[in-house]
């Protein structure tokens, strides 16, 4: 079995009431990839649910949770460290494939990590960049039985 690199988005939708569509995948989701223990957290994964989640305006969660949520999924998964051979091959991702820095990050992570899936509803569907595929778990087409 190969391991999954778990994109922000799949995490803040567990937090989405307004489509529980979406919440309802993610968390089937999460709970097969941490079943099967494939899933896999960079970083910035966490860092990014961090600035959603403690927005002033809108808090998705409530103040006193923000720790505890953090917590709950640094424990929930192994978490790859940002380090400067990610951001150098990001880099090179921006200019070779006009990638968004922070998608390219996420790509460079999986690459330099030999994890060849990156689960993300921001990526093209299906696509695969030097050996990582892109898969978009809320589509309509996915099935999480294919990847464990």
């Amino acid at each position: 079995m190969n391991r999954i690199l778990i994109d922000t988005n799949v995490i803040l939708y567990t937090y989405d009431y307004r489509d529980q569509l979406r919440k309802n995948r993610a968390a089937e989701v999460l709970l097969v990839l941490e079943k099967y223990k494939l899933g896999i957290f960079t970083i910035q994964t966490l860092s990014e649910f961090m600035n959603v989640v403690t927005k002033v305006r809108n808090p998705i969660i409530e103040k006193s949770d923000f720790q505890l949520q953090l917590h709950y999924w640094i424990n929930l998964f192994p978490i790859i460290q940002l380090t400067q051979n990610i951001v150098v091959e990001a880099t090179r991702c921006v200019i070779d494939h006009n990638f968004s820095y922070y998608d390219a990050q996420i790509w460079a992570a999986a690459k330099l990590n030999q994890i060849p899936v990156i689960f993300s509803e921001d990526f093209q569907d299906g696509q695969t960049l030097e050996g990582v595929h892109f898969v978009n778990p809320f589509s309509e087409k996915f099935d999480i039985n294919q990847w464990c």
